[in-house]
């Protein structure tokens, strides 16, 4: 048996630790293991990979609005084929460079394998067995599926899958109505495709504000087939080899059928710690199989700690890189920090643009009473940049507690969503988290940050 200072499980946000540990103590040794390439869900089949081909994809939906300023464009070839080469190499040189970087390490073994708890603090790695008194399980998430009819019969993609695409399908049914079948149906109905996303839940994105969700659905309507309120309850193929999903109207029991020739499954992600055993090393996990872990980020078994997807959490690269920071203070320097989620932001990355951060409109009220929150509001189009932008419908929605100003969330659809939420979230990481220092504050003019700031004025009582 091989004894280590530290093994840690996935090469992800966990390898933020690492370096910063083999700086400090020159003689230190720690074993890495990881069953895929290394760089984590995010680089190898995530946010990274994902965000490659949806840039080109908003390039395309940029470029047809030009007509509205006068000026005569065609797109003659969306590039299918040179987008997802683009993508793979991108991707490969990163994975490469972590691979080299961790095998010719001195200070750390390196285990591209499956690991599984034996007893506590000892897991087996192919043949060996191997020990530590500190383990940092960072093994990410895997893909679920729906229990639908006929699924196992056909052969469908998934956000992990789909990266290895060489050819864009004529048409693609996309299976789950939330971020993923977002992107996606974006991405796949700029570059040529004839989408069509079905969503069990009444709403599209139901993760998202009410208004932000509505505003999505019609907008995306506009450039693909989008239906709600309907379960898939069958998949099979067809005589000529496409590929049909039967979907029932959870109101009305109507069955409908659409018919195409790629399938994408988007219905979410979930635990992958069945691998780990994680039972054998004492380790607790929840009724999804999500690792369990106290606020400071320490599982059931002491100095053995879970983070990024692995606890299951927020399933975003951003929080995984503060839970390894949070981790680094308590299980290296024995800070004692607590995790903070109040303000975890997030972005959908389709077309319109979506980005949220904090508390929703029903919440906040939930857990602050209605007279005791304040609401504001400010639409693109009636700030000069918006103006310009040509923009409709699109908006900024704020939450502000009523007495104090305290931000409790913010909510944004139109272009560049994700840019303009980083207006509010530091706010939220200061001491008051007040919206004063945006209230008070001086704006370009014209510049689109314009509309984030007016937003606060007025603010009015929930209607």
């Amino acid at each position: 048996m091989k004894d280590y200072d530290l093994i840690v499980v996935g090469t992800g946000s966990a390898m933020n630790i690492v370096g910063p540990m083999i700086n400090q103590n020159p003689g230190i040794k720690i074993a890495v293991i990881d069953k895929d390439e290394p760089g984590g869900i995010c680089l190898t089949r995530g946010c990274i990979p994902s965000k490659l081909l949806f840039y080109p994809a908003e390039l395309i939906r940029e470029i047809g609005t030009a007509s509205k300023f006068g000026i005569d464009v065609e797109i003659k070839n969306t590039g299918f084929k040179t987008v997802m080469d683009r993508m793979r190499t991108h991707i490969s040189k990163n994975i490469d460079m972590i691979r080299k970087g961790i095998s010719g390490n001195e200070n750390i073994d390196y285990y591209p394998e499956v690991a599984e708890f034996v007893a506590p603090y000892i897991l087996k790695v192919g043949n060996e067995t191997i020990r530590s008194n500190m383990i940092f399980l960072c093994a990410g998430s895997k893909i679920t599926l729906p229990p639908v009819k006929g699924l196992d019969e056909v052969q469908y993609l998934t956000s992990d899958t789909v990266l290895n695409m060489t050819e864009l399908p004529d048409s693609v049914t996309i299976i789950g109505g939330g971020y993923i079948a977002a992107e996606y149906g974006h991405f796949f109905s700029a570059m040529g495709s004839n989408v069509t996303i079905i969503g069990r839940n009444p709403r599209f994105i139901p993760e998202e504000e009410t208004e932000v969700s509505a505003l999505a659905k019609k907008v995306m309507s506009e450039y693909l087939n989008l239906i709600t309120g309907h379960e898939v309850i069958e998949v099979r193929m067809t005589n000529n080899g496409n590929k049909k999903v039967v979907a029932k109207d959870m109101s009305t029991g109507e069955v409908i059928e659409v018919v195409s020739e790629e399938i994408l499954v988007a219905t979410g992600r979930g635990s992958n710690s069945d691998i780990l055993h994680p039972g054998k090393g004492g380790i607790e996990t929840d009724g999804k199989g999500w690792i369990v872990t106290n606020e400071y980020l320490e599982t059931s078994q002491p100095n053995i700690w879970a983070f990024g997807d692995a606890n299951g959490k927020y399933l975003f690269k951003h929080v995984a890189n503060y839970e390894s920071t949070i981790v680094y203070y308590n299980a290296i320097l024995k800070k004692n920090v607590k995790v903070d989620y109040h303000a975890v932001p997030h972005a959908v990355f389709s077309y319109p643009e979506i980005a949220s951060v904090g508390l929703r409109e029903r919440e906040a009220i939930g857990r602050y009473g209605e007279h005791s929150v304040l609401i504001g509001f400010e639409r693109y189009e009636d700030t000069a940049k918006g103006q310009a932008m040509g923009v409709k419908d699109y908006f900024v929605k704020v939450i502000v507690e009523s007495d104090t100003y305290k931000i409790l969330g913010a909510h944004i659809i139109g272009p560049h969503a994700s840019i303009l939420i980083h207006q509010i979230i530091p706010l939220m990481y200061t001491p008051l988290q007040s919206a004063e220092p945006i209230m008070n504050g001086m704006d370009i003019h014209p510049s689109l940050s314009e509309v984030v700031t007016r937003a606060f004025y007025p603010l009015m009582p929930p209607s």
